[in-house]
This record gives C-alpha cells, sequence and structure tokens, in this order.
C-alpha cells in the first residue's frame, strides 16, 4: 500500500515569478555553466563585435559608393576607379558580417550545448536523489516537459540575448554616434525617442502577453501529463471502457490550451501592429529631415542613402524585439523551473561524514523502537523492535495496511524514522552513505515494474557488470530461462512498457533472477512469489531458500505457506508487533497466527 504525503508538488508556470530579481537570479545560476567555457564566451563577443562594426560600416560605404557616382569635374579614370575600390570593399565587408557571425556561432556552440548537457544531467542525477515521497507525488509528464522546455531555453536564452539584444545595443550606440557626429543632433534625438518609445511599448505589451504565454505552457503540461497518464494506464482504461471518458478529459486539457493559444495570437497581432506604427513614424521623421537637408544641399544623396540603410539595418533587428523579448521571458521562466526541480530539497541526504558501509559477511539487522508515520497524524508504526541474526531469516506477516513493506522501506532508506533507530552491524543507516546501504540490499518486490527494455537487460540491471552466462544462470534460478529461451527473440525479448508484454509470474520472475544477479548481503523478499502458481512457486521457493543460505534476510509475506521455515515469524497488525515466535511456536499458541493458517489452508484445500 503506498501511502503519500501532502508536500506540494511542481511548481506550475502560473505561479512563477515576475521579472527583476527573479530573472535574475536565473541568470546569475546559469552563468557559472557558461563560465566554465570563458574563452570561447570571449572569443565568441569578440566575433560578435567585429560583425556589427562591420554591419555597420556596410552604409558608411555605401554613402561613399553613391557619392562617387554622382557626377563629379574630374577625369574618367578617376570617376572608373574609385567605385570599383568601394564596391570591392562592399563586398569584403558583407561577407565579414556573415563570416565573423559564422564563426561567432562556432565559437560559442559548444558553450550553449555544453551548458545544456551539464544542467540537463545534473537535474536528472538529482531527481534520482529526490525521496520516494517525491516521486510517489510526481506527474511525470509536466516534469519531463519541465526539463525538455528548461534545456531548450538554455539554448533559446543565448540565442536571443548573445546574438540578438548585445549585438543590436552595440549596432545602436555605433549608429547614435555617427548620426551625433555626421549630423545635426535631431537625428540622434529622433533616433533615440523612437528607440526608446519602441521599447517601453514592447516591454509593456509583452510583460501584459507574458500571462497567457503561461497559461499556454501550463495547459500545454497538464494535456501532456493527463495523455502520459492515460497511455500508462492503458489496460485499466480497457478494464472500465472509459476511452471516451478519458478523450474527454484530454479533450478539455487541449480546448484550454487552444482558448489560450488564440488569446496568446491575437495579443501578438495587437503588438506587431504598434511596432509597426512606432517605426513607420520614426522613419518619415527621419528621411524628411535628410530630404530637407538634400534639397538645400546640406547633405549628399550618399547621406540619405546611409540614414536609410541605418534605419532599415536597426528596425530590422526590433521588429523581432517583441518576439525576442517574449522568448527571453518564456527561457527565464522554462529554465527557473528546471532550477526549481534542481534545488528541490533533498528529503533523505548524506550526513557530512557519513561512512561507507563495508560488509565481508552477512549482517546482523536491527530495528531499535522505531516510530514512523508518512503523514504526522497517521502513524504506521508503533514502537518496533526486531533483530534479523546475520545469516538468518526473519519473516514478518499480516493484513494489508499494517505496515509490512514500510519497513523495508525503511531499510531500504527512502524514508527515515521519526523515533528510533536501524542499524545493519551496529552502524546506524542515517549515518552510512546511501549507496552503500542500497548497494548491500537486494528486494524481489511484490509490484514489479521493467524497462522497457530486452529481458537480458532487465535482468542485467541488478549486476551491469555481469557476463552474459551469469545473466543466464541466474534467470536459471529464477526459473525463467526456458521461457526466455522458446520466445523468437530470446534474451533479446522486449518486455515493453513496464513489461506489460510478460505476464505477472514472467515479471516476478525477472525481478528474482535479477536480485539473484546482484547477489546482496541482504535479501528482502516482499511478497516475492505472489503472482506465481502454486507449481512454480514451490519450485522458486527453494531456489529462494538456496539464494538466502548464509544471508540476512527479510520476507514479507501474506501466504504463510512461504514463511513456515523462517527462524523467526512476527506478526503485524496496525503498526504493532503482536506475535512472535517460530512457525511451531505460533502455531502451538493458538492465536492470530494460528487462525491465519488454518483461514488459509482451508481456502486452498476448497480451491
Amino acid at each position: 500500500m503506498r501511502h503519500h504525503a501532502a508536500s506540494s508538488p511542481v511548481v506550475p508556470a502560473s505561479a512563477s515569478p515576475r521579472v527583476s530579481a527573479s530573472d535574475w537570479l536565473t541568470l546569475k545560476k546559469l552563468f557559472p555553466y557558461l563560465w566554465d567555457y570563458k574563452w570561447r564566451v570571449m572569443a565568441a563577443l569578440s566575433f560578435m563585435v567585429g560583425a556589427k562594426l562591420a554591419n555597420v560600416g556596410v552604409p558608411l560605404l555605401l554613402k561613399e559608393l553613391i557619392d562617387a557616382l554622382s557626377p563629379q569635374p574630374t577625369g574618367a579614370q578617376l570617376v572608373l576607379v574609385v567605385p570599383l575600390s568601394l564596391l570591392v570593399g562592399y563586398g569584403l565587408l558583407r561577407l565579414s558580417v556573415s563570416g565573423f557571425t559564422e564563426l561567432r556561432e562556432l565559437v560559442f556552440a559548444e558553450a550553449t550545448q555544453g551548458a545544456a548537457r551539464k544542467i540537463a544531467l545534473q537535474t536528472f542525477e538529482h531527481l534520482h536523489q529526490l525521496s520516494l515521497r517525491f516521486h510517489l507525488e510526481r506527474q511525470t509528464g509536466g516534469m519531463s516537459r519541465d526539463i525538455e522546455r528548461g534545456v531548450r531555453g538554455i539554448e533559446s536564452l543565448i540565442t536571443y540575448s548573445l546574438y540578438s539584444i548585445v549585438p543590436t545595443l552595440i549596432e545602436v550606440l555605433l549608429v547614435l554616434s555617427i548620426l551625433g557626429v555626421k549630423f545635426d543632433k535631431w537625428y540622434a534625438i529622433i533616433t533615440l525617442l523612437a528607440l526608446a518609445l519602441y521599447i517601453y511599448f514592447t516591454v509593456t505589451v509583452t510583460e501584459w502577453r507574458t500571462r497567457f504565454r503561461k497559461q499556454v505552457n501550463e495547459f500545454d503540461s497538464s494535456a501532456h501529463t493527463r495523455a502520459i497518464d492515460s497511455l500508462l494506464n492503458y489496460e485499466t482504461v480497457k478494464y472500465f471502457g472509459n476511452e471516451a471518458f478519458e478523450a474527454l478529459r484530454y479533450d478539455e486539457s487541449l480546448n484550454k490550451l487552444r482558448r489560450a493559444r488564440i488569446k496568446a495570437q491575437n495579443s501578438l497581432s495587437a503588438l506587431n501592429i504598434g511596432q509597426q506604427v512606432i517605426i513607420a513614424v520614426a522613419l518619415v521623421a527621419m528621411l524628411w529631415r535628410a530630404t530637407e537637408g538634400v534639397v538645400e544641399g546640406r547633405m549628399s544623396l550618399g547621406d540619405l542613402v546611409m540614414i536609410n540603410a541605418f534605419m532599415i539595418q536597426l528596425y530590422i533587428p526590433l521588429n523581432f524585439l517583441g518576439v525576442i523579448y517574449r522568448e527571453i521571458k518564456q527561457s527565464l521562466t522554462d529554465l527557473e523551473r528546471m532550477f526549481m526541480l534542481l534545488e528541490k530539497n533533498r528529503e533523505i541526504a548524506d550526513t557530512e561524514n557519513a561512512q561507507t558501509l563495508q560488509l565481508s559477511r552477512s549482517p546482523e539487522v536491527r530495528f531499535e523502537n522505531v516510530h514512523f508515520a508518512y503523514e504526522a497524524n497517521r502513524p504506521i508504526l508503533h514502537s518496533i523492535s526486531l533483530t534479523i541474526p546475520a545469516g538468518k531469516t526473519l519473516a514478518v506477516v499480516g493484513p494489508s495496511g499494517s505496515g509490512k513493506s514500510t519497513l523495508a522501506r525503511l531499510l531500504f532508506r527512502f524514508y527515515d524514522v521519526q523515533q528510533g533507530a536501524i542499524r545493519i552491524d551496529g552502524h546506524e543507516i542515517r549515518q552510512l552513505t546511501q549507496d552503500s546501504v542500497r548497494k548491500a540490499i537486494g528486494i524481489v518486490p511484490q509490484d514489479t515494474v521493467l524497462f522497457n527494455d530486452t529481458v537480458y537487460y532487465n535482468i542485467a540491471y541488478g549486476n551491469t557488470s555481469a557476463t552474459r552466462q551469469q545473466v543466464q544462470d541466474a534467470a536459471r534460478s529464477a526459473r525463467i530461462h526456458d521461457f526466455i529461451a522458446s520466445t523468437p527473440g530470446g534474451y533479446e525479448t522486449m518486455v515493453g512498457e513496464r513489461g506489460l508484454k510478460l505476464s505477472g509470474g514472467e515479471k516476478q520472475r525477472v525481478a528474482i533472477a535479477r536480485t539473484l544477479l546482484k547477489n546482496p548481503a541482504i535479501l528482502i523478499f516482499d511478497e516475492a512469489t505472489s503472482a506465481l502458481d502454486s507449481s512454480n512457486e514451490r519450485a522458486i521457493q527453494a531456489e529462494l531458500r538456496e539464494a538466502a543460505h548464509n544471508k540476512t534476510t527479510l520476507v514479507i509475506a501474506h501466504r504463510l505457506s512461504t514463511v513456515v521455515d523462517a527462524h523467526e515469524i512476527l506478526v503485524l497488525d496496525a503498526g504493532h508487533i503482536i506475535e512472535r515466535g517460530t512457525h511451531t511456536q505460533l502455531l502451538a499458541a493458538d492465536g492470530h497466527y494460528a487462525q491465519m493458517w488454518s483461514l488459509q489452508q482451508s481456502q486452498e484445500e476448497s480451491a
């Protein structure tokens, strides 16, 4: 029985903080990942500046070319030579813009992809380090989308900020300087006012639009989560004939997503119209003033062409400022959500001076006055004290919900006890590294979940360095080798999502095989044969007894016939140990265990 705690799930997009401090904090977290490639960053910035200098030089050279083609009171030879050199220079500048841009992309690609890879890997590793409580409450579909969008957000953030915003700012400064020096101040003032109004309008409207984008993300994650959850529970859907119900739930999410996307698109259209009005007014004002200058003889035709070229070069990237700003904001939001996963508190963590568990033999396991509750108002275990002597087998029986499987989870340290202690060979497990504790323990769980891979992969997962012969030997011990060999694909047979292509008994035998392959010092059999028929159960029980020989073993069982050989049997009820002893002693006591035995025996006889 799984128990859930009331901790909050992954924060939805709508709850993400606004811009300002939150965005700067996200950038601050990203910076160290990029600074690992500082020489590439510096080189990319140099190429970016070079590209912008070349880009600004194009209108200047174009002015000279136009002026050179104007009627001159000089000889024909000069008129022919000067435009040719200017044309060559113009072509070289254009080529330089493309060349520097491509060099920037080439140099910085390693930094972008390297940072994305490192953050994604750290997030993946951190998720595996989070507690079982977190993973019981997670929404796999939504969480996977958060990671996917976070990785994509890194690439988008770098692309739009370093490749669009920063180069545009550099170009604006260069153009304003040229206009202010070569012409009167009004050219720079008109350009600056237009840019300021354009940026203010874009940022204001985009901030207003952000809520629609957040809604799109939230509904997208919700729809994805519902689809994944429904497909993972395909059999359950079929059992109850709820295909139409699932389609209706999915359609509800898709409809919300549709409405949010329509609002986002409508607001984008309003943004684009406003931007074009500002650009058109500014461009007309600049050209009107430049045209007057040409008419009055204060400016040449080349000056008019240069100003027009500068304006076009400036406003082309500004046309996309709304998109760029929105994408940067979206990337920061997506990246922040992935950082939130990365910074999710580890409920179970190794202490600073945690020791590595070193075992040269089967250890003794002790539970000392253990109290535990998944939720504060719902205690599960009450003052549990038990000892599994080194190399011996202890069985725990009792009704469902009595806390039997909780003992295994606590021993694995999926949770920490609220009171008391659990010791392995005298070492309190909270003072040991989790990895060393879990390497010493092997479990055959009641609910076996397999990877969507081959049978061989799933068995070999118990010991990834095992040879093929060792894998096959483990399969033979689990009485599944003959079945595997009889299939067309043999050990390369795919087991399907969560192992659904195999029967319950076949899945459980695969689980037994991979645990036998692990060959741990401590064994836990949690209803290890519950999915097997009687004949296979008796055969595998012999193998399990052999595997448990001289190993410290905890057997959790509902079927009492599987625990009669245990050195000690505990009867657990509502988190309390109500009886303990050997099978013979418990039958003689004629208590709860004896009643359970009698009931199960009569059921087997009637069957």
